[in-house]
């Protein structure tokens, strides 16, 4: 994103159409498909579909940061971000563990109203956003995720989620996706 008025329009289209996505990826899921393998991951659809949703589950926490770094000097962010890159590692570790658990606590039809209210929440964050926070950067730990930029503002953030999403997506191996 550039450091101009970003398109909350856009963003919500993309937040909907991920919904409508998820939702049509739940209902048509039979406990076959959702317990077969990904392409390219060791988890499941339904640990898959967790990640899926987590994604935009950390936005919360991520604001909150970026609120705080961003309005530090910009020194403080960079270093944040290079100890976050040094602890990739565990990071990983737990990025692949939480799935298998979430997964698990959740199931098919809570992800389903959770999802449901995590973008609700989003849309409603987005729409009271200043024009200028969206704009507040801070340095990310570049190692953690490929959406991840050296630095990213809030708009970046809000757009995140669905490339994740979408990423993600294209590695689900259920018979409705074939």
């Amino acid at each position: 994103m550039s450091e101009s008025a970003v398109d909350r329009e856009a963003v919500h289209e993309e937040m909907e159409r991920a919904r409508a996505t998820f939702r049509q990826l739940l209902d048509n899921a039979s406990e076959a498909d959702l317990r077969r393998r990904t392409n390219g991951t060791r988890w499941t659809n339904e640990q898959m579909l967790f990640h899926m949703l987590f994604g935009y589950i950390l936005i919360r926490p991520l604001l909150v940061l970026l609120r705080t770094f961003g309005r530090l000097p910009r020194g403080a962010g960079r270093v944040f971000a290079r100890l976050l890159n040094a602890a990739t590692r565990p990071f990983d570790i737990v990025n692949y563990l939480g799935p298998l658990g979430g997964a698990k606590v959740l199931g098919q039809r809570r992800m389903g109203r959770v999802f449901d209210r995590v973008i609700n929440d989003l849309h409603r964050r987005l729409d009271a956003e200043r024009e200028s926070d969206l704009a507040l950067s801070m340095h990310y730990p570049t190692h953690w995720d490929p959406f991840f930029r050296d630095v990213m503002t809030i708009a970046d953030l809000y757009h995140y989620p669905t490339r994740h999403f979408d990423f993600h997506h294209r590695q689900l191996t259920l018979a409705s996706e074939s």
